[in-house]
């Protein structure tokens, strides 16, 4: 960035203006610690000052770590919000559009970047292999830093994936396959080590759970984890409540993160209340941690530069841009972020699904009876009301549960198109497309269930033992 007091900092958006302080806040930092010239440290900090000064003219907010502008971030503590805003956090997603969530403007308000054509296709060259149809279809739509992830890929440089899952109930939806199938792909085509946090900590803080009830869901999810094909060699499963009590690492990270984030921060960042319980306030440095390589001694070698990529959904990000903010000051390396879309619930795009309503979501453990149910009751249509209509007019694939499911699950790009164009011309009927999606997750359900009948308690205890991996570090 440049340096100049005089450039015009009028032309900068808030966004752009919060961007410039951190970036400063962060060369001061790195200009003390490297003992500089006083004379070179005043300059510097006579610059974040005025870079703090023209933040507040701006937004009329003063600058906090962590936290950009409250124009443009969507926790919001409870506060108004206009009729078209779409509001997302880690644990509510909902929208007035039929359309789902307008994720443009969400890359705008969280600050992220667009995966791009130009992305796409350098991932392709990196890995010698067709992108994932997640990639090509938009389903992960934006990042933090993946560049930098490619840039360590192609100077041989090591990096590793973390992704997590919260275990709220017995059985997973298939809403909550998208972030591991995405991760397993990325861990075969990269060929890099993998953890696999189980927040049963943060669902027994948040939900009307015991301790041991909380731990046996998070045994119960890892077996439909590890039933999507995990290389058990490659991935270290973990559940909180157990290691962290293990792991003096780990520990060593949770309390570094949250002695540099304030209760101020994590209110503005994650709507807290007083009222809150002091456990959810400090939960947030508790899914840092696995951002940063030293929480797993037993894989890194103790190593602490080993870059991290979280594969997540989007409502995810506000941890993890608390957690880059935090990692400069901690010295350890940003890590870099890969957002998808949610999964709608059955009944629209204006929600994700939930595992705690049986009717929004097509579960795991369902019967093919179940899912073929579910979807001619539940899944909401953008056909027409009558036949007539539907062969004149067309049906909308765009608020189409049906559809859009399918862009998840159907791997053949051609034949989505042709469901696509014969659906929007009228040629397909609602009841013909939701048979289309019945007979593409009737079979990819069983396979699951097959595979999770070999998942045996026994082969759960080697995945989530802390242990070496098959990684030299």
């Amino acid at each position: 960035m440049a340096d100049s007091p005089d450039c015009d900092l009028k032309s900068l958006s808030p966004l752009q203006l919060f961007e410039r302080v951190t970036e400063q806040g962060e060369k001061v930092r790195a200009l003390k610690a490297g003992k500089a010239p006083k004379d070179e440290i005043d300059a510097a900090v006579r610059m974040l000052l005025s870079l703090k000064l023209s933040y507040k003219t701006t937004t009329g907010q003063d600058y906090q770590a962590g936290l950009p502008p409250k124009d443009l971030v969507l926790i919001n503590n409870g506060t108004t919000k206009e009729e078209d805003e779409d509001f997302v956090d880690p644990w509510n997603v909902q929208t007035s559009n039929a359309k789902g969530v307008d994720y443009d403007k969400l890359i705008v308000r969280f600050g992220s970047s667009k995966i791009d054509t130009d992305l796409i296709n350098r991932i392709e060259r990196a890995i010698g292999q067709k992108p994932h149809r997640f990639l090509r279809r938009g389903i992960f739509f934006s990042h933090r830093d993946m560049d930098q992830i490619l840039d360590a890929y192609e100077n041989k440089k090591s990096f590793y994936l973390y992704t997590g899952r919260g275990p709220s109930s017995q059985a997973m939806h298939v809403g909550h396959l998208i972030p591991f199938i995405f991760t397993k792909w990325l861990q075969e085509v990269f060929d890099v080590p993998l953890v696999i946090q189980l927040t049963d900590d943060e669902k027994y803080l948040w939900k009307d759970l015991t301790t041991e009830k909380a731990y046996e869901y998070a045994r119960e999810n890892a077996k439909d984890i590890i039933a999507c094909g995990f290389d058990i060699n490659k991935t270290f499963i973990f559940s909180d409540l157990d290691y962290l009590g293990t792991s003096t690492g780990f520990y060593k990270n949770i309390v570094k993160v949250q002695k540099h984030v304030t209760f101020n921060q994590v209110k503005g960042i994650f709507g807290f209340t007083d009222s809150d319980c002091i456990g959810k306030i400090s939960f947030p440095a508790i899914q840092a941690a696995p951002s940063f390589s030293s929480s797993f001694p037993q894989i890194f070698n103790g190593k602490e530069n080993i870059q991290c990529l979280i594969p997540c959904a989007i409502d995810q990000d506000p941890y993890f841009r608390m957690t880059r903010d935090v990692a400069p000051r901690i010295g350890q390396p940003k890590p870099a972020l890969l957002h998808s879309v949610f999964f709608p619930a059955l009944q629209g795009a204006q929600t994700k699904m939930s595992a705690s309503d049986p009717n929004s979501s097509i579960f795991l453990t369902d019967t093919p009876k179940q899912i073929k149910t579910k979807i001619n009751k539940h899944a909401f249509s953008g056909g027409r009301d009558t036949i007539e209509e539907h062969r004149k007019y067309g049906g909308n694939c765009d608020v189409d549960v049906s559809f859009m499911y399918l862009t998840f699950f159907l791997e053949d790009d051609d034949r989505l198109e042709q469901l696509k164009q014969a659906y929007t011309s009228g040629e397909l009927l609602t009841g013909e497309l939701k048979k289309v999606l019945i007979e593409t997750l009737q079979p990819l359900i069983a396979a699951h269930q097959e595979r999770r009948k070999q998942v045996t308690d026994e082969m759960v205890k080697q995945f989530m033992t802390p242990r070496k991996l098959a990684f030299e570090f």
